[in-house]
């Protein structure tokens, strides 16, 4: 018998050897969501939405951590790992060269998202439709 790596079904558990399980074995189109990185004060309110999956091309500040402060374009998203690598971002090796450091998400904030494709402009633009519905109904 074949067992399950994975499961929809899965209720949240309070040991952290399952939680890690869960993320190193959902598929691939569960840890993109799992890439979501807050937006920043401007564009939550733009958008009426608080996070969105971290794409390559987007601009993103560092909230926490040793970068602290810097921020840079997004150079690569490894859904793999569950990390992101942004431009100018990184540590020195031996010989000098610099080495991308990977930063998870939520330590990130979008400033500036790449618009260039009309799929994620239009999902934008749906969930700030539901989004605005939503508050009008809590008033």
């Amino acid at each position: 018998m074949v067992q399950k790596l994975w499961s929809k079904a899965w209720k949240s558990s309070t040991q952290k050897r399952k939680q890690r399980k869960y993320l190193f074995n959902a598929p691939l189109n569960i840890k993109h969501r799992m890439l979501s990185a807050p937006l920043s004060k401007e564009l939550r309110a733009e958008y009426n939405v608080r996070s969105v999956p971290v794409r390559k091309g987007d601009t993103v500040k560092v909230s926490t951590g040793q970068f602290k402060t810097m921020s840079g374009k997004v150079s690569k998203v490894s859904l793999a790992r569950l990390k992101v690598y942004v431009d100018g971002i990184g540590v020195n090796r031996a010989d000098g060269s610099l080495a991308m450091y990977p930063i998870h998400p939520s330590n990130l904030v979008i400033t500036k998202l790449d618009l260039e494709d009309k799929v994620r402009e239009e999902k934008l633009k749906k969930l700030k439709e539901a989004n605005k519905k939503w508050v009008t109904q809590d008033t």
